[in-house]
């Protein structure tokens, strides 16, 4: 398997306060900065006079701090280079650079669309190709240049060796959208060893960091309480009626290493927060910033794209077993949840409600690897899986992860990744505000055409009854 040093992780402490006002500016766009601001005491209508410098040193006293405090972090970085060779004064600079662009780049939807002419560009530092005699610039890989520490996390996946072809095209996706510019690690894993030619084709669509992983027998087989006989009953009969993956053991072996044993794995032990990615997935627009680092910052627990319904014959007993659940622990239901979102009419309480049916689709997950980690899910997760029904009924990792998530944290530490254009055939996600993604050439994917908010199968009216505005 392949070592893996975690890159250096961020303290909520020390980004808290910063990425609070990205936070916000991603959503709130400023408008350009005018002085005098827009009033509704200019009743005359007066056109707008241009200032002079003393009245916009007046008007705006603390952004005149700021653009000093830049100039002087500035004037730093370039003497602290001074004596130093020509490469690492250029990353200095270019630490630099992309650190200013970096908010730059959040104060309007044109975001890069040109490169700033004002801007002092580098020259690059031109290297002789020992083969060739050519004069080489720089090779740039934007998450080499990043000058912004990482969370503790990775890409995780569930894969197995005859889907190759498509995983590698959820890996080009993703690493052209997002990756390439943070370089997280990737880590796989499957129920039987990967071959050598699945690891060819998986290393060569990444620099990043690859481990490989095969999952214990015990994790993906019946557990001893199960009774094979009557599972195997269960499923020709599911079989008979056309249920999906109905008959199928590999799946319901899937469904419940998912729900409780894949933060268990070795592999996994080193990380806090994972990004599930399945084959045959798209992104279909750039990922600009961190999202690991953005639930770290923001204290989120439990993130997605895509709320959906279940097929209810196959989870026909995990609400009532949800029930007697808390009631035995009721010290893990937590305060101010996000119960609204499975049950419509909440007037009665978790005893006497019924599930609606609704979950965040798991095939698209951004998460916290210590929630499942905990006491609260680990009773969760052992009491489901005593019943058997992962094999007589099918329960899927997805309204698993959803009920425990809605119910076990408050709901202000699950958010949805509205900005994050994700498909799993044969839905999709699509971010609607047009002049913030898709008139500045950040997107593909056509807003008319996602499955939320216009699918009537799609639960995004059920999400956003308990959080109107996503915060």
């Amino acid at each position: 398997m392949t070592a893996y040093t975690p890159l250096p992780t961020t303290s909520t402490s020390s980004t808290s306060s910063q990425s609070t006002s990205s936070s916000s500016s991603r959503f709130n766009l400023p408008l350009p900065w005018r002085y005098p601001p827009p009033s509704s005491n200019n009743s005359n209508n007066a056109p707008f006079e241009q200032p002079t410098l003393l009245q916009a040193i007046t008007a705006r006293p603390l952004r005149l701090v700021a653009w000093a405090a830049g100039l002087l972090l500035a004037l730093l970085l370039v003497s602290g280079s001074l004596g130093r060779g020509p490469a690492t004064s250029h990353v200095a600079k270019i630490g630099s650079y992309a650190s200013e662009n970096f908010w730059a780049s959040r104060k309007g939807s044109s975001e890069w669309r040109e490169l700033p002419q004002n801007q002092e560009l580098l020259d690059p530092v031109m290297e002789k190709d020992a083969r060739t005699g050519f004069l080489m610039p720089p090779d740039v890989y934007p998450a080499a240049m990043n000058p912004f520490k990482r969370a503790n996390a990775a890409l995780v996946s569930l894969v197995r060796n005859e889907e190759l072809d498509s995983f590698r095209d959820s890996m080009r996706s993703l690493e052209s959208r997002f990756n390439r510019k943070f370089g997280y690690p990737w880590v796989l894993m499957n129920d039987k060893p990967f071959t050598e030619d699945f690891k060819k084709g998986v290393l060569a669509m990444t620099r990043s960091e690859v481990t490989f992983a095969q999952i214990p027998y015990e994790h993906w087989s019946y557990p001893d309480f199960v009774n094979q006989t009557k599972a195997e009953e269960e499923m020709r009969q599911m079989g008979k009626e056309g249920v999906i993956y109905g008959d199928n053991l590999s799946y319901r072996h899937m469904c419940r290493f998912n729900s409780g044993f894949f933060y268990r794995q070795k592999v996994l032990e080193p990380y806090d927060f994972y990004w599930r990615v399945e084959p045959g997935v798209k992104f279909s627009c750039d990922i600009d910033y961190d999202p690991f680092v953005f639930m770290e910052a923001n204290d989120k627990v439990y993130g997605f794209t895509i709320a959906i319904y279940e097929y209810e014959r196959t989870i026909q007993t995990l609400w009532p077993t949800v029930k007697e659940f808390a009631k035995k622990y009721p010290q893990h239901i937590a305060k101010n949840n996000a119960m609204h979102f499975l049950v419509d009419n909440i007037s009665e309480g978790l005893e006497g409600s019924k599930y609606n049916l609704c979950h965040f689709w798991s095939n698209f997950e951004i998460a916290d690897l210590r929630f499942w980690r905990s006491q609260a899910y680990t009773d969760f997760f052992n009491f489901l899986d005593e019943t058997g029904n992962f094999f007589y009924e099918r329960w899927g990792d997805a309204p698993v992860h959803s009920i425990a998530a809605a119910l076990f944290l408050p709901k202000s530490k699950v958010h949805k990744f509205e900005d994050v254009a994700y498909e799993h055939n044969p839905y999709n996600h699509c971010p609607q505000n047009r002049p913030l993604f898709h008139d500045n050439g950040k997107c593909e994917c056509d807003p008319a055409r996602s499955f939320d908010p216009h699918d009537g199968y799609s639960c995004h009216n059920q999400w956003f009854r308990v959080k109107p505005v996503d915060t």
